[in-house]
């Protein structure tokens, strides 16, 4: 690493988002790797997607090796402005009705209501269609 460094805004680091010229952000440092697409095991196109953001997730996920880690020094062009790299957000799920009881007696309730009539027209449909009611 060189003595002097640089702080990139994440503006200028995305605008190098090209095989031809493509830096990436890893741990608030600024790399080039652009020497390094053709050699990169993961392909190019692992680290043309990682440009114009914090790739430092993206990085640890894989699992680097030690020595891809050391390997980094020769591509490093300096700091990331911290203040330039939007926050994360986390997700907050919606806020769900609470389950309540009562709605289920209310429904079993409304289901009787309309039941018990319909099978009272059953029986005296049945009683005036047959003639008379059954005999005990």
């Amino acid at each position: 690493m060189s003595g002097e460094q640089k702080a990139f805004t994440l503006a200028e680091v995305s605008e190098h988002n090209t095989a031809k010229d493509c830096w990436l952000v890893i741990e608030g440092k600024v790399y080039n790797v652009t020497k390094f697409l053709e050699d990169h095991p993961g392909g190019d196109e692992v680290l043309l997607q990682s440009t114009g953001k914090d790739a430092t997730e993206d990085f640890e996920d894989v699992g680097h090796s030690t020595s891809a880690r050391a390997m980094m020094d020769e591509f490093y062009m300096g700091e990331i402005d911290s203040s330039t790299i939007p926050t994360k957000v986390n997700y907050t799920a919606p806020k769900q009705p609470h389950y309540s009881q009562d709605k289920t007696s209310e429904f079993l309730y409304k289901l009787l209501q309309f039941l018990v009539p319909l099978l009272i027209l059953g029986v005296a449909f049945g009683i005036r269609l047959y003639g008379k009611a059954p005999s005990s």
